[in-house]
């Protein structure tokens, strides 16, 4: 499970290269697009890293926090804090990898056209996995209260 803090970088290992789709290329021709998804929410955040290190058996990935997300910069923001869910996919390149709009794709459901090598392809889920987001200044989470029954008494009416 990953930790983080909301408001701050995030940096991270994820196992990604047992899972390899694409080994027709070199690893400096794969980038991963994360997929995060709030579990109370359900908003849904994609990037790919500030930074992505390929080494034999993992990624390391670095976020950049900022207030405004972005997907192709691997700027986040995760708020509400709590419980999140992410997916990793492997894109990968023919030609030279370049992380735009108009050459990276923004989902794992995002086919660019028209097709060149300079243009990602998503070739599938590679990992997937919780990740647990700690509130940065503690007053951003649901505050619970016990439930007080009232001291009247109250009725229910069915019909007339």
């Amino acid at each position: 499970m990953i930790q983080a803090i909301t408001e701050t970088n995030l940096a991270t290992f994820l196992q990604t290269e047992d899972n390899r789709i694409n080994t027709l290329v070199a690893s400096s021709q794969i980038r991963h697009l994360v997929k995060f998804t709030n579990d109370m929410d359900k908003s849904v955040q994609y990037a790919y890293g500030t930074t992505e290190t390929i080494f034999p058996r993992y990624t390391e990935f670095t976020f950049t926090y900022n207030a405004i997300p972005y997907e192709y910069s691997g700027r986040i923001n995760f708020l509400p804090a709590g419980y999140w869910k992410y997916e990793v996919y492997e894109v990968s390149w023919v030609g030279t990898v370049v992380i735009d709009e108009d050459n990276a794709p923004a989902t794992e459901n995002d086919v660019l056209s028209p097709p060149a090598d300079t243009k990602g392809i998503v070739q599938g889920l590679v990992t997937k996995g919780k990740m647990y987001v700690a509130e940065k200044d503690g007053t951003q989470q649901v505050q619970y209260n016990e439930y007080e029954p009232s001291s009247s008494t109250n009725y229910i009416y069915y019909g007339q």
